[in-house]
């Protein structure tokens, strides 16, 4: 007899560990494909303007008529080759901080909407910022230091990337 309990014992113990393994494992894939957090006012990134057109310094609205969906969210441009330069390297294009303002992030931790027509192209990223009711954060982003609040921006952005 006690021979069986020290074997139904050990069963129960190996099945209660082969159960918290695969528990351990679905939250750990969850937090690994969790997506950060992108600001979709419009429903798309940077409100629907076409992100590889900031690389020329314009900001130009894209169209439906060409549209991609990056991580999970959508995207619009304004041709078929701003598409394509897109889908060959999405990363280049994808603005930092989920498409909020940037200066926001760094000064106060918080997600911001941006004026999509306020943008900065600093070592090849894509920065966007508020600018309404007479504050330009870009400007602020200038005056204050960019290489000094990029390092703040890039500490709290790990901090709320996942908060919705």
């Amino acid at each position: 007899m006690f021979s069986i309990f020290n074997d139904l014992t050990f069963v129960k113990i190996y099945k209660m560990k082969q159960f918290l393994i695969l528990v351990i494992a679905f939250v750990s894939f969850q937090a690994i494909g969790q997506q950060i957090d992108y600001n979709l006012k419009k429903g798309y990134v940077a409100e629907g303007y076409d992100v590889t057109e900031y690389f020329n310094n314009k900001a130009i609205e894209g169209t439906t008529k060409f549209t991609t969906e990056h991580d999970k969210v959508k995207y619009k441009f304004v041709s078929q080759e701003n598409l394509d330069k897109f889908k060959a390297n999405p990363e280049k294009f994808v603005p930092q901080y989920g498409g909020y303002c940037a200066y926001a992030i760094a000064d106060k931790g918080k997600k911001v909407s941006v004026n999509p027509e306020t943008f900065e192209i600093r070592d090849g990223k894509l920065y966007l910022f508020y600018n309404s009711w007479g504050t330009n954060t870009l400007e602020k982003w200038q005056e204050e230091g960019p290489e000094k609040l990029k390092g703040q921006a890039d500490t709290a952005w790990n901090k709320v990337k996942y908060n919705r």
